[in-house]
């Protein structure tokens, strides 16, 4: 697409990006969407919500996209009592999301909006901001890295996910492939001594913090750390120019939600300027619709990184206690499992 003047001008061609791109199209709005060129992971597991997969069939990708199904997760916390199962029927959903890789979902996203992207930024009436997260954006510095990697296990990994709280962080295992996509929430100096360490060390150290519900790990790949921080801009808009997914907020990992967060941004978006002209007033109304589905998910993602840390006994019990009843009772599991999925309008 040659650089002429748009309409709308997205910058950054990631999920978030050509998913707007994507969901405009066909509204009489002249949309480009700026390829910035940003280096892409070697392997990077997104944990997609059943939501995020409506999106998707919606714009016609869904189909192209390799993706294992999340049926049931398990949370527990390593090394202490207290554990809760949420399964799709809870949530009234044929899977509670679902497991892909990010170069395979970037792929099939930016072939189908291929006629959209441009190399060079036309000026436009209207200037979204989906290029990730900006430097100017207030910075909570977590004291922990995630390291990534994909690990095999006896027997295979099927349709289970396990979210395992322990003193230092979350770990989340997601069943990819017959294999668990590892997300591993820790200490920054233990994160690099891990990601450097032989396979059969690494393994062995999973293994006693897993558990064996996962099965005996057998082998590990992608092994890559990642420095884990809170971002959120003070305000989305300015003037003509918006902000959203991670240049609007950038989580930390525990329960997957930034992407989808992100995603639930470019759609809502979306469905205001296929209503009305690109404005400033537009994009305000568009800021106040998404401020209480962002600051719950925010403050949510932010509560779990740190509530669910540390090996005080108090609050290992309480944590226990508090898992436990989430296990017995099913109206509260049905509203946090449909929380995750949907965003704020699982909120009564």
């Amino acid at each position: 697409m040659a650089a002429t003047e748009a309409d709308v001008l997205i910058r950054g061609a990631g999920p978030v990006g050509c998913t707007l791109a994507l969901a405009l199209r066909g509204c009489g709005l002249s949309v480009a969407l700026h390829d910035a060129g940003a280096p892409r992971p070697a392997f990077r597991p997104l944990a997609l919500s059943h939501a995020t997969r409506l999106m998707f069939e919606r714009l016609g990708v869904w189909h192209e996209i390799p993706a294992t199904a999340i049926e049931r997760i398990l949370v527990s916390q390593a090394g202490a009592f207290g554990r809760t199962r949420l399964d799709a029927a809870d949530a009234g959903v044929p899977a509670l999301g679902y497991v892909a890789e990010y170069s395979d979902v970037v792929q099939a996203l930016r072939l189908a909006a291929a006629d959209l992207i441009t190399a060079e930024a036309p000026a436009a009436r209207c200037i979204v901001h989906a290029e990730g997260s900006a430097p100017e954006s207030a910075t909570k510095r977590y004291a922990q890295d995630a390291l990534v990697a994909l690990v095999r296990t006896e027997p295979a990994a099927a349709g289970t996910a396990h979210e395992r709280f322990t003193a230092e962080g979350p770990l989340a295992l997601l069943p990819h492939a017959a294999r668990y996509a590892l997300v591993w929430s820790m200490r920054p100096e233990r994160a690099q001594e891990l990601a450097a360490a032989a396979d059969d060390e690494f393994l062995f150290r999973f293994a006693k913090i897993a558990g064996p519900g996962a099965g005996r790990p057998v082998a590990v790949q992608w092994r890559s750390r990642q420095p884990l921080s809170l971002n959120v801009r003070e305000t989305r808009v300015q003037g003509n120019e918006v902000y959203i997914g991670n240049a609007a907020q950038t989580l930390h990992p525990v329960a997957g939600q930034g992407l989808n967060l992100g995603l639930r941004d470019a759609w809502e978006l979306a469905a205001i300027l296929r209503r009305e002209q690109p404005s400033t007033r537009a994009l305000e109304r568009f800021a106040a619709q998404r401020r209480l589905d962002a600051n719950a998910t925010v403050r949510f993602t932010d509560f779990l990184a740190g509530a669910f840390a540390g090996s005080n006994p108090f609050f290992r019990a309480a944590r226990g206690a508090a898992l436990t009843a989430l296990d017995i009772f099913p109206a509260p599991r049905r509203f946090f499992a449909r929380r995750m999925i949907f965003g704020a309008r699982a909120i009564p």
